[in-house]
């Protein structure tokens, strides 16, 4: 399993990566609901380095994004989560917005967003300013939490009884 890092142990371990010669990939997200196209995402991310970084919203920062219903999956949880998949190798929190700060203080070799938010992706200036990369890839079609989420409604008000 992946280590579960503070912001401050991240950033010191980022110092030991660096010195090693290691190129660090970074990623964010709620990755609330995991499914496939978040594996396919951070695989395809990890593929572009030697070490990928997942920042996950803090369960407040969620909430400020997708409403007070979510995250249906506690913060702990995620991380949880995220450091047992294979293409994960170091598991941190954000709770601000965006993960401007944090990859500021980080500046990974390259940074990664799905598609989707091509228009914006957080910290772009820092790392391209220190050299870095940063990349939008594509997305997994048919995969989306709220998709998901929405689904799950439609078959349960479709599968409840009629009221008289």
């Amino acid at each position: 399993m992946a280590p579960i890092y503070t912001r401050a142990e991240l950033v010191a371990a980022r110092a030991d990566w660096k010195r090693a010669g290691k190129i660090v990939v970074f990623t964010n997200g709620c990755y609330d609901v995991l499914h496939p196209g978040h594996i396919r995402l951070l695989e395809s991310a990890r593929s572009l380095g030697d070490i990928l970084v997942l920042a996950l919203n803090t369960d407040a920062s969620v909430q400020r994004l997708k409403g007070p219903t979510r995250p249906l999956i506690s913060q702990n949880e995620r991380a949880e989560l995220a450091a047992a998949l294979q293409a994960v190798d170091a598991v941190t929190f954000f709770d601000e917005d965006t993960p401007r700060e944090l990859i500021a203080a980080l500046l990974p070799d390259v940074l990664v967003k799905g598609a989707d938010w091509s228009h914006f992706i957080a910290g772009r200036e820092e790392v391209e300013a220190a050299g870095g990369k940063v990349l939008a890839l594509p997305l997994e079609p048919g995969y989306s939490t709220t998709g998901i989420l929405e689904e799950i409604v439609a078959r349960s008000a479709s599968e409840s009884p009629a009221r008289p």
